[in-house]
């Protein structure tokens, strides 16, 4: 009977495995996606005067800006688990063999004692002086807790190699605890990352708002944008009035409206030009 019900468990238990093996880190890879986006483009409409709602993004929009900055660092981040998984498979052989077990325990040991240390150390100097915590200091946590986790698993493999020392619910709380604190620690990261990114791109603004295309906007009505770096030149007649609007730039075209900067812009006193994408206006792009 015993039999009978763990050759009825295996199946679930199998598929419990990929889910937790794939679900979990597909879900938690493309929320940061999204946070990392929305954190972007958060601080840099900030540090533009704007909130990030004016340009209606949407989730895929979010996606799309996070991708390009944090592909490299997921690549680095999925071969260095390729990477980990081969050292973890490699060195859980040599315990059960007995080949080099004892060095394997006590460098586990050392390593654990030393991520702990670098874990409280860092978290320490982040609560008494967070002006000054580095950038990286949130994955490096994550990655402190992740090796004192590794290395604590593999001084109970050497310890016991044939029976488990904690049991299946006490597995899957402890593995939940642990996967919970690594994620809050990544979006910590993200968040100040791209923040960080956010800020740099809008200054990046400032030194390349000469190389954006530039706008002429022609309305049948005065448009009375407050920017002296902005020239309302009339164009119409005495029966048709046109005005034409010189020395724009074009930021961006996103949620039905129209974000121009103007030559000179700066984050400290220029001014966005936020028009609508309808038939008020029309504009006309020129290298």
């Amino acid at each position: 009977m015993t039999d009978s019900g763990s050759d009825e468990r295996s199946p679930w238990s199998r598929a419990l495995g990929v889910v937790s093996a794939v679900g979990p880190p597909v879900t938690v890879a493309t929320a940061l996606l999204f946070y990392f986006g929305w954190a972007r483009a958060d601080a840099q409409a900030a540090y533009m005067g704007l909130n990030v709602s004016l340009f209606g993004y949407g989730i895929q929009d979010y996606l799309l800006i996070s991708i390009n900055a944090l592909f490299l660092p997921l690549v680095c981040i999925l071969a260095a688990a390729i990477a980990w998984l081969a050292l973890d498979s490699w060195l859980r052989r040599r315990i059960e063999e007995g080949r080099g077990r004892s060095l394997i325990l006590r460098a586990a040991g050392i390593g654990g004692l030393i991520s702990g240390l670098v874990v409280g150390i860092s978290l320490l100097l982040t609560v008494l002086e967070p002006a000054r915590t580095a950038l990286f200091t949130p994955y490096l946590m994550a990655l402190g807790v992740l090796v004192a986790t590794w290395c604590i698993h593999l001084r109970r493999r050497g310890r016991d190699r044939t029976a488990p020392v904690l049991s299946a619910e006490q597995h899957a709380v402890e593995t939940t605890l642990v996967l919970s604190i690594v994620t809050l620690l990544l979006f910590w990261g993200t968040a100040d990352y791209a923040q960080a990114l956010g800020r740099r791109l809008a200054v990046d603004f400032e030194r390349g708002v000469q190389f954006m295309p530039r706008a002429e906007v022609y309305s049948a009505k005065p448009l009375g944008i407050g920017s002296a770096a902005v020239q309302e030149v009339s164009v119409g007649t005495a029966d048709a009035a046109l005005y034409r609007y010189d020395g724009l730039r074009l930021l961006v075209l996103s949620g039905g409206r129209f974000f121009f900067l103007h030559d000179g812009w700066t984050p400290e006193d220029g001014t966005v030009i936020v028009l609508p994408d309808d038939n008020s206006v029309r504009i006309e792009f020129k290298r």
